[in-house]
């Protein structure tokens, strides 16, 4: 089996030799944060010592510009007190643990207010507490259903560790870049984009909270997305460093909370709808998918994961439930298809429901859409 980029690029750097401690630059941890792109674009850190020679810089540059598939190299050279962890205060060896005292709190720094983005519209996120709900499908079905009643829509799949809205919009290629700015694709009259676009496939995405943030705006600031009446944003499942990234990057104006009808769902959504609660994001509703699994030939419902739990958690937290989806075979096909189950059997439970949903979420953000 054929190496990848990023394993070829490893081998690469194997083989070249810090003099200093006698062994590679990826023995000696000097090289960290190798990414790559679709086009063979490769960035990557460098730790350089004081002792050691600034000639492997440009030996590790040539080394993996000689790679088979690498078109463009930068590396960012730190020095290793860039890197290195803070030393822990006197005396924090005898407290393990906090300890409270009178004095008073040390003032906050002030945070930046969120940037605004006129031409980005409506600010939608599309959440859940936990993966396999259909946020993905719920996020591409709703952008589609808008979009082919006459609004302007695109859809940011910030859904970084696992970006599935390429397969699902059936779309996928580097994206073109003119005067600096990422052109989205189009996709059933949607703008898109995705990390899926600038990655391999197998790719993984082993990043932390940093880089996250940095990927989430620039997916805001760095993107020709012209003038857009609402922008939906398919989260990643949970509570963590994507979602607080687009809470402080920009205003948005809700999220929507996907479940399914078990428990143990409704309770991961619940703190997923108080998350954003929390941080001051007004939650829109709820929508429960596969509210019950719908017969294509007969069209009988059979609630096999049970029922009524997004209606309790709707209850509990005083909002509305947006739309109740249910389980239905071609919702899966169009997923990987890249054909929207709105645009390909508008007549189906699923796609009606949805259809629904896009008509309630446009009257509450006031935008205007046709029949």
């Amino acid at each position: 089996m054929s190496q990848n980029l990023q394993e070829r690029i490893s081998s690469a750097l194997g083989t070249v030799i810090n003099p200093r401690t006698g062994s590679s630059v990826v023995a000696s941890e000097m090289v960290k944060d190798v990414g790559t792109t679709l086009d063979g674009k490769v960035r990557l850190t460098m730790i350089l010592e004081a002792g050691d020679d600034a000639t492997l810089v440009r030996d590790v540059r040539q080394a993996v510009e000689r790679v088979s598939g690498v078109t463009a190299v930068s590396i960012d050279v730190k020095d290793p007190r860039e890197t290195a962890p803070k030393p822990p205060s006197r005396g924090a060896a005898a407290r393990a643990l906090p300890v409270m005292d009178d004095r008073p709190p040390a003032p906050r720094p002030s945070v930046p207010p969120p940037v605004q983005y006129p031409g980005l519209g409506s600010i939608i996120a599309v959440s859940s507490g936990k993966g396999g709900v259909g946020k993905s499908t719920i996020a591409v079905n709703l952008a589609a259903a808008l979009a082919s009643r006459g609004a302007n829509i695109g859809l940011m799949d910030a859904d970084v560790y696992g970006p599935n809205v390429p397969r699902m919009m059936g779309v996928n290629a580097p994206p073109p870049v003119v005067n600096e700015k990422i052109i989205p694709l189009e996709a059933h009259g949607v703008k898109v984009i995705s990390l899926g676009f600038l990655i391999e496939r197998d790719q993984p995405a082993i990043w932390r909270g940093p880089i996250v943030m940095k990927i989430v705006t620039q997916f805001l600031r760095d993107v020709n997305w012209g003038q857009l009446d609402a922008l939906i944003v398919d989260m990643p499942p949970g509570t963590g460093d994507a979602q607080l990234s687009l809470v402080q990057a920009t205003q948005v104006r809700g999220a929507i909370i996907v479940t399914t009808p078990q428990d143990v769902s409704t309770g991961d959504a619940l703190r997923g709808a108080k998350m954003f609660m929390r941080v001051g994001v007004p939650v829109l509703g709820i929508v429960e998918n596969m509210s019950w699994f719908e017969c294509p030939h007969c069209g009988k419902p059979t609630p096999i994961f049970g029922s009524g739990g997004g209606q309790r958690l709707a209850d509990e937290l005083e909002l509305p439930l947006l739309g109740q989806v249910p389980l239905y075979p071609r919702v899966l096909e169009g997923g990987e298809t890249g054909r929207p189950i709105v645009l390909a059997e508008p007549e189906s439970g699923a796609a009606k429901a949805i259809s629904a949903l896009a008509e309630r979420i446009a009257q509450t953000i006031g935008v205007s859409i046709g029949a």
